[in-house]
């Protein structure tokens, strides 16, 4: 079931996504840093990195549990999925968050 949202929330986003950049008058880096400055550029990006690791967290998941018969491999792997999942997408927000407040020039 949590597939299906965050498979609806992800088209959604990433028609706003594509929407944003054509709207935009070019895709020079500047441009996209004064883009992502604004909340209405940030905030649903960081709701698309937040969604889009979910999404692909509970895809792993389903392969692992799928083809990982030992309880233990499992579950270690399901162990590494969260924790490669939880680092890439804090990764991704901080590195959101740097542009968004001014952090990078």
């Amino acid at each position: 079931m949590t597939e299906r949202v965050t498979s609806i929330a992800l088209l959604l986003l990433g028609v706003w996504l594509i929407a944003s950049l054509l709207l935009l008058p070019d895709l020079s880096y500047r441009t996209v840093l004064e883009w992502l400055h604004g909340a209405g550029g940030a905030v649903p990006m960081a709701l698309f990195v937040i969604i889009g690791f979910k999404h692909a967290l509970d895809g792993m998941k389903v392969v692992v549990d799928d083809y990982v018969r030992e309880p233990g491999n499992n579950f270690a792997l399901n162990t590494l999925l969260l924790f490669l999942a939880a680092g890439g997408g804090a990764l991704a927000l901080f590195a959101l968050a740097r542009i968004a407040f001014g952090g990078v020039a």
